[in-house]
């Protein structure tokens, strides 16, 4: 009998290549979110060829063992989409109301920010994953260079470098932009106030997504506007047919949105979605600010399309900033906002009435170096090897019935806890075992969302944040 052919054991040897790896997850051996070797080492390690590797990464692909990800390589996949929050759009359309929910955000929010806390309940990334060397070196070097100029008042527009390096950021296909059209504001936070203020006047209502950032509703409120919550749909983005309904309804002064990277629920809407999305705003005259926060963390390959891009007449004013990508203390943040540039810029001369130089220059020059995309590769690629792990390690210790988010960007989870949980008071207590969480009603103008929770995924999966993970479980259990 003569031996097997060189094919027959290639054959054989990605079979085995597949059956180890599928022991070696079902043992948990591999997690979800580790990272398979490449297919040279692969290739090397079992004395195959590189095609052999290659149908055998296929084949656990197909099984939904493992995943791809573009220009990073092969992960094993979470194990979790039957504990995945889907579409929960069931609710009647609200009436507008006022801003309920104030105070607690602002408890909260005093409360995360204590740096001996695990910081569960931030919107923050780990500060080593951020190039906070080079920014100071920059900062210094840059202030020294232009002494005078750091001392003095920036313009209320912006330093003319950075709105250049926005601009050219911005560039798409439908999206001209040009230095003249940016606004360089105090984090994203003013960004999206001076629009709102440009755009509404105090008793207007302007109807906002449900869950959405607290920051919006803290603006709402101080700015006097009611909230009119449409529901979002955490794989499309906010629900249309609701907010086709609300337009309908009338009384409509703006809208904010988040299609890019939602906070908190991390999708990204579909490009069709948001060319209609512009269009029902145009049928019924209504402008529209978006956040793009954290449009720059999408995993996908290519940044996702604004709104902007889809709208040729100027309806919808843009707003962003650099504080989850580069240095959250910099509070640098931008508005494109097209045909509200002078309002937005008369309301900002009676607010802040111009933005810090020095780190504009300093981060106006990160930008042009070409430092900035490196960088955020890096970054998407850890957040969600981040967000994979965290997902399967809430769902191993949480209790049954506990629904994840899957974002598409970003390092943000949001969390179902079973049962009629109250998550403020899960928060109190979290606070005094030494960890914060975001409680779901912080995201609802009306105080909905008892029952959930955010948490980041900014931090790598570490001793400490396990041990505070499995003291949230022992604190859930406690209250169930």
């Amino acid at each position: 009998m003569t031996g097997a052919s060189t094919t027959e054991r290639e054959s054989f040897a990605y079979e085995r290549i597949v059956r180890a790896i599928t022991s070696s997850i079902a043992a948990g051996t591999l997690r979800p979110g580790d990272r398979l070797p490449s297919i040279r080492r692969m290739s090397v390690e079992w004395g195959v060829s590189m095609p052999t590797v290659v149908r055998a990464y296929r084949v656990l692909e197909a099984r939904r063992l493992v995943q791809a990800r573009a220009r990073s390589g092969i992960y094993v996949a979470p194990k979790t989409d039957d504990r995945r929050i889907r579409r929960d759009l069931e609710a009647p359309l609200r009436t507008a109301s006022e801003i309920a929910t104030s105070d607690l955000i602002m408890r909260f929010l005093e409360l995360a920010a204590d740096p001996d806390l695990v910081p569960l309940g931030t919107a923050l990334p780990d500060p080593a994953l951020l190039p906070t060397g080079t920014l100071a070196r920059l900062l210094g070097r840059t202030a020294r260079r232009h002494a005078l100029r750091s001392a003095a008042m920036s313009p209320p527009s912006g330093a003319p470098e950075l709105r250049h390096e926005v601009a050219r950021r911005a560039l798409q296909p439908g999206r001209g932009v040009t230095a003249d059209d940016v606004v360089i504001t105090c984090g994203c936070a003013e960004a999206l106030a001076l629009c709102l203020r440009a755009l509404t006047r105090p008793g207007d209502t302007v109807a906002i997504e449900c869950p959405t950032y607290y920051g919006t509703i803290q603006a709402l409120d101080v700015l006097g506007l009611k909230a009119l919550e449409i529901p979002v749909d955490p794989e499309l983005g906010i629900s249309l047919e609701h907010l086709e309904l609300a337009l309908e309804r009338g009384g409509i002064a703006a809208v904010v949105v988040t299609p890019n990277v939602h906070n908190p629920l991390g999708c990204v809407m579909p490009d069709g979605r948001k060319r209609a999305l512009v269009d029902l705003l145009g049928a019924h005259g209504v402008p529209a600010v978006e956040d793009e926060t954290y449009a720059d963390l999408a995993y996908a390959s290519a940044r996702p399309r604004s709104l902007q891009a889809f709208d040729p007449e100027g309806r919808i004013l843009s707003c962003g900033s650099f504080s989850k990508t580069l240095a959250p203390g910099y509070r640098i943040g931008w508005t494109i906002p097209r045909g509200h540039r002078d309002a937005v810029l008369h309301a900002k001369l009676a607010t802040t009435a111009g933005t810090p130089v020095p780190p504009q220059l300093a981060l106006a020059e990160f930008l042009a170096s070409g430092r900035y995309d490196p960088h955020l590769r890096r970054m998407r690629q850890i957040f969600e090897q981040n967000v994979h792990r965290l997902c399967y390690e809430i769902v191993d210790r949480l209790p049954e019935g506990t629904l994840v988010s899957r974002p598409a960007g970003g390092f943000l989870l949001w969390v179902r806890l079973p049962g009629e949980l109250d998550s403020v008071e899960l928060q109190r207590r979290a606070m005094s075992r030494g960890l914060s969480i975001a409680p779901g009603p912080a995201f609802s103008a009306s105080g909905g969302f008892r029952s959930c929770i955010r948490i980041n995924a900014g931090y790598p999966w570490s001793d400490r944040v396990e041990r505070a993970l499995d003291g949230l479980a022992d604190l859930i259990r406690e209250m169930s």
